[in-house]
Parts: structure tokens; C-alpha cells; sequence
């Protein structure tokens, strides 16, 4: 099949997703108020709440929720065959991540910007709350420490994307100090800094940058990347959001409407064939198409994920509750949109024939481990299509997956500093509201998994790796859990709890369906060898998703007698 039917026909039904089903969301379901007071001006600070253009903080949520997954998670699910992959990114974006990252936006923006966490002990009790913090921070921990050896993997496999990643840094911050003092608009000064940032992308192949042997740390190059990016997100996440976070983001939302032109263009002149099959008949060592293409594929379909950058940082930042549906539901179709272009670039631009294709997607193993290399290959393909060099293509593919996983990095660390600030709240110790204390733990507690973790024979720094197979299934329960947050309270105010409610109940089928078969796996139950702190750490999450389905059904039958934990100061109120 030609790879432009697949991008003339997601795009269509995206088109026609935001225009009727987003509005009837906004109009009928979540019911939004642009006079309603929005907790960044109700609590302006200058550094967390504060106030923002809808396309600037678009551009933060997109590429804050982006990272690498919408780009790994659809090409290693390739593997199965390219038509499960792009039906659940289409019509998973449109009916379960649209819903969820509009609606835990809005839903945090009437609990006056506090994160799921905290919203859930309010919307269905103490004992969710307890469950939503333990999952919350055991996903951020893992995704951070995952970015970060995904990013010093591409530093090392392409070190002429150094130069162009480390100098965006200073010229975002640039940016921001220009307009925080002068004012005005961002869109030119961010469009000058992406040339900029173009122009060092042209430079990092004349000027590659690698880390001898052993370092100035005593670690090998990928080890000591690992440990310089957390610094950096470290003291990225204490910055106020306006100096980097905003401007940063911004840029890069750009550089995604750049990328994502090359890519399509690159399909539309070179007119490529899917090179994938549409149903991968050998998929020995795989894992089950279903349940496991709902967990594999994450980010670009529904991620839970984008529920902690919804109401950890998005939500202090809304200026008009009406801007949550460009923002929330708009950025999951830039997401989808995304991951589109990963299943393109991967099924049709890696390879031009089946044969070809088959020898890099080998195995289970193959398509996971080099998912993020095949998308760089795939786009650099795509990108000589409309005349760039491959060199260059191949660098500013490098740069697009870097900077949205640092940009995740920098919102991961920040959502985990405010996670354990409503921890110091609960469990009344002032100083994890300390933001230094706070940032510190979190960077430390990332290292910590990273090096300590670490298996035998892996390079070090490669720790998050171990516990990864445990992040599709918390991913996508924290989504459920988000999702049950937003069918009670929809249901207390009287409106159709439906479009929260199917999908919540489907991906709380999949976590646990998925979990058991994985946890009989790592017991050995299978025939595999055992793997037994994946297997207790999979149970503990077995437990609290089938925990979280009686929570629900609870707190949904309560919702429906006028009972439960909803109190009077959440009731929306349209601002005097």
C-alpha cells in the first residue's frame, strides 16, 4: 500500500475529530467557561502559575508529553504489521487520549491546579490518593530514568547532535529573558531561534562532539551523559517556566511542524510503499498483539503520562479555561499526528522492500532496542526525498527525538518535585516543600535507579532499562485512574459520563489482562527464566489496578446517589 493513503486518511479523520467531536466535548461534556477563573491568575507567582498564550503553552504541553514515546512505542509495535499500529493511534488519539489530556486539564484547572493525585483524593477518596502518588512517582522515575539513557544512546550513536541539543539551551533562555522583560509576542524571536538552532544542526556535521573512552568522571561516554543530563534537568526544572520551559518549548513546537513537514513531504514526493506488512505473519518471541499493542503503543494513543503534565504544569498555566481544548485536545492530535509519521517513517521509509525491512525487524528484540534508530534512519530517508543531504536529514532526526525526551526530562523532574511537596504536605513534613530538597531527591532517586539498578554486563547508567517492562502497564493504568477521576466528577455534575467511562474501563482491562500474562512470565510460569523483582513489582500493580476497579465502581455508584467525597469548594463557579 502507498504510505500517502495512510497519511491523507489520518490526517482526515483527525481534521474531522477536532471540528465536531473536541467541540461537542467542550460544549456538552466538560462544558467550559472562559470567564472561570483559572489558577494561573488566581495564584500568579511568576515561576509555577502564570498565566499563558494558548499556542505558547501548546507548544510546552505537546512537546512536554511528545519525548521519545510517541516515536518508540509505534515503531517497535510495527513489528506486529502496520495496520494494528495505525488504528490504534487514530482512533485511540480521537475517542482516549483526546478525552484525557482535555479533560485532566480541565479537571485540574477546577481543583485549582492541583495534580491527579491530589484531585483524586478529593473525587474518590484518601486511599486513591495513596495509590495515585505511589504509581505517579514510580512512572516518573522510570520514564526519566529511561529518557535519559535513550538520549545518551543517540549522543553517542550520533555525536553531531551535541552541538545543535546543548546550544538550544542558551538561546531559549535568550528568548525568554527578551520577552519577559520587553514583552510582545514569541512567534518571531522563536521562529529566529529555530534558524539559529538549524544553523548549529548544519554545524554539528562539520563539528561532532564525543567523549573519549573514559571521561573526566571516570565513567564511559554513555554513563557520564546520563549523570550531565540529570544535573541539567535538575536546575532546568528549578528555573521559572518562563525563562526556559516556555521559550524551549515553543522552539521545538516548531521544529515538530518542521520535522513533521519533511516527513510528509518526503512521502508525498517519493511516494514510498509500506515495505512493513500490514500483519506481521512472523512474530515469534513477540508478546500477543492484544493485549499488548494498547500497552506497547503509550504515548500517541493514550498515556497516563500526559495526565501528570496536564495537571502538573499545563493547568498552572491555562489563561482561559476555553484554551483547554486547543491545548489539551489539539496537542494529543499533534501527537497522533506524531506517531503517524513514526509508523510511516519505520514501515516505509527505513527500508524499501519487504525483505529488507524483515532483516532489521528481525525479532522482538530487534524492534525494541532499536526503535528510536530505526525512526532516525526512516525520517533521514524520507528527508533526501525533498533534497537533504542524509547527513544532515539523519542529525536533525537525532535532534527532533533528543529534544522532545529532554524536554520530558525537564517536565518529569518538575512534576516530581511537586509530587513529593503534596507528599511533605501529607504526611506533614515541611521540608520536601523545600524546592531545592525536593528537585534533589528526585535527581538523586533517578540516579540512584540508573546506576544501582544496573544489570550485569549493561553499560552503567542503563538501570531505568531493568524496570522498563513494567511502563506500559503503570502508564496506562495512571491513565484509567485519571480517567475514573473525571467519570465521577462528570458524574456528580449530572452530564454523560460515557465518553470518559468507556475508555477508562477498556484500559483498565488491558492493564490487567496484560499484567497477568506478564506476571506469569517473569514467574516462570511460561517457560521463560524468572524474573522475580519484576514479578513482585508487577503484582503490587496487578493489586492496585483491581483495587482501582472496585474504587471506581464505588465512587461511581456514590457519584450517582449525590454521595462521596466531592466537596462544596470544587463545585464549579464562574468568576465575578
Amino acid at each position: 500500500m502507498s504510505a500517502i493513503v495512510l497519511v491523507v486518511g489520518g490526517l482526515a479523520m483527525y481534521w474531522i475529530a477536532y471540528r465536531v467531536y473536541s467541540k461537542y466535548i467542550a460544549t456538552k461534556i466538560y462544558q467550559l467557561d472562559p470567564n472561570y477563573k483559572t489558577p494561573a491568575h488566581e495564584f500568579e507567582d511568576g515561576t509555577d502559575f502564570v498565566p499563558t498564550n494558548k499556542f505558547v503553552l501548546w507548544g510546552h504541553h505537546f512537546t512536554s508529553v511528545a519525548g521519545a514515546a510517541p516515536i518508540v512505542g509505534p515503531a517497535i509495535a510495527v513489528f506486529w504489521g502496520w495496520l494494528p499500529a495505525v488504528l490504534w493511534v487514530v482512533f485511540g488519539t480521537i475517542f482516549f487520549s483526546g478525552i484525557h489530556d482535555f479533560g485532566t486539564i480541565w479537571i485540574s484547572t477546577r481543583h485549582k491546579g492541583r495534580s491527579m493525585g491530589a484531585v483524586s483524593e478529593t473525587q474518590i477518596g484518601v486511599r486513591a490518593r495513596s495509590l495515585f502518588m505511589v504509581v505517579i512517582f514510580l512512572l516518573l522515575l522510570m520514564v526519566n530514568a529511561v529518557f535519559a539513557i535513550i538520549i545518551a544512546r543517540l549522543f553517542v550513536a550520533n555525536p553531531g547532535s551535541v552541538v545543535p541539543i546543548w546550544f538550544q539551551i542558551p538561546v531559549a533562555m535568550g528568548v525568554g529573558v527578551i520577552l519577559h522583560r520587553r514583552g510582545g509576542k514569541l512567534l518571531v524571536p522563536s521562529l529566529v531561534a529555530l534558524a539559529i538552532l538549524y544553523f548549529w544542526v548544519w554545524l554539528g556535521t562539520i563539528i561532532p562532539f564525543s567523549f573519549p573512552e573514559v571521561t573526566f568522571l571516570g565513567l564511559a561516554p554513555q554513563a557520564t551523559w546520563v549523570v550531565l543530563l540529570f544535573v541539567y534537568a535538575g536546575i532546568a526544572s528549578l528555573l521559572p517556566v518562563w525563562l526556559l520551559l516556555q521559550p524551549r518549548d515553543y522552539v521545538n513546537s516548531h521544529q515538530l511542524f518542521v520535522a513533521l513537514g519533511v516527513l510528509y513531504l518526503g512521502v508525498l514526493i517519493g511516494n514510498p510503499s509500506m515495505s512493513a506488512p500490514a500483519i506481521n505473519p512472523d512474530v515469534a518471541g513477540a508478546p500477543s498483539l492484544i493485549p499488548f499493542l494498547f500497552i506497547t503503543i503509550a504515548c500517541g494513543a493514550i498515556s497516563g503520562f500526559h495526565g501528570l503534565v496536564a495537571s502538573g504544569t499545563t493547568s498552572k498555566q491555562l489563561d482561559k479555561e476555553s484554551d483547554a481544548r486547543f491545548v489539551g485536545y489539539f496537542g494529543s492530535l499533534g501527537e497522533g499526528i506524531l506517531a503517524l509519521g513514526a509508523i510511516i517513517a519505520t514501515g516505509a521509509g527505513l527500508a524499501a522492500t519487504r525483505g529488507e525491512w524483515s532483516g532489521l525487524y528481525s525479532s522482538w528484540g530487534a524492534a525494541s532496542g532499536g526503535a528510536a534508530g530505526f525512526f532516525v534512519r526512516g525520517f533521514a530517508n524520507l528527508g533526501t526525498n525533498i533534497g537533504l543531504p542524509l547527513g544532515f536529514a539523519t542529525i536533525l532526526g537525532s535532534v527532533v527525538v533528543i529534544s522532545f525526551a529532554a524536554t520530558t526530562m525537564d517536565t518529569g523532574l518538575r512534576l516530581q518535585r511537586y509530587i513529593l511537596s503534596e507528599v511533605g504536605e501529607m504526611i506533614n513534613l515541611p521540608i520536601l516543600r523545600k524546592n531545592f530538597v525536593a528537585t534533589s531527591l528526585a535527581a538523586g532517586s533517578c540516579l540512584a535507579l540508573a546506576f544501582g539498578a544496573t544489570a550485569a554486563g549493561a553499560e552503567a547508567g542503563s538501570g531505568g532499562l531493568v524496570i522498563w517492562p513494567l511502563f506500559g502497564t503503570t502508564n496506562q493504568l495512571l491513565a484509567a485512574l485519571s480517567l475514573v477521576c473525571i467519570t465521577v466528577y462528570l458524574r456528580r455534575l449530572g452530564r454523560n459520563i460515557l465518553p470518559a467511562l468507556l475508555p477508562m474501563a477498556f484500559l483498565l482491562l488491558v492493564t490487567v489482562v496484560a499484567m497477568t500474562m506478564s506476571i506469569f512470565q517473569w514467574f516462570g510460569l511460561t517457560g521463560q527464566t524468572p524474573n522475580l523483582m519484576l514479578a513482585f513489582m508487577g503484582s503490587a500493580i496487578l493489586i492496585s489496578a483491581l483495587w482501582m476497579m472496585v474504587e471506581a465502581v464505588i465512587a461511581i455508584r456514590n457519584a450517582g446517589s449525590g454521595g462521596g467525597a466531592l466537596g462544596t469548594e470544587t463545585v464549579p463557579e464562574t468568576a465575578k
